[in-house]
């Protein structure tokens, strides 16, 4: 499984409620959450951001409300992966349930820039940076993560079996 795409970057504690702000909960369709997905941090992310583009971070992406909003959110405005030094774990157990790729990386997020390429390959866990010509050592995913992030989220790898 790989990912690549540009790199849209924030730093320390980016919380659920500015990946998905609270006015925008009432909706539960992906889609619908997408068209507001970090506007409280970033403006103008849902206008840029394409199919497959990256977001990294610094330590602790994803703290606040347990709600899965904020991994759906992401996910369906296109983002192929997140790269953070920390996640807070409720953030990560909810990206993985509804497969969202997600891979923690102190070196990647320290050096990883807005506006760079990234290359991502979830079976070694290693993160290409294009621009800089550099390569980070992340956390790849158990085999059983990765068919549940490929089959789209573990209600979908539950049913297929």
């Amino acid at each position: 499984m790989k990912a690549n795409g540009s790199v849209f970057k924030y730093g320390d504690n980016v919380d659920t409620d500015v990946i998905i702000p609270a006015r925008y909960l009432n909706a539960t369709e992906g889609a619908e959450l997408a068209k507001h997905c970090m506007e409280d941090i970033d403006k103008d992310f849902i206008k840029k951001v394409r199919q497959g583009d990256i977001i990294v971070a610094k330590k602790n992406f994803g703290c606040g409300s347990s709600r899965e909003h904020a991994p759906l959110a992401i996910k369906c405005a296109g983002v192929s992966c997140v790269i953070a030094e920390t996640f807070a774990r409720i953030f990560y157990r909810n990206s993985i349930n509804i497969g969202l790729p997600i891979i923690e990386c102190k070196e990647a997020s320290e050096r990883i820039e807005n506006g760079d390429q990234v290359e991502i390959d979830f079976d070694s866990g290693i993160i290409t940076n294009v621009t800089k010509n550099e390569t980070y050592q992340g956390q790849a995913f158990p085999e059983f993560m990765q068919k549940i992030i490929t089959a789209g989220g573990l209600v979908n790898y539950i049913n297929e079996k």
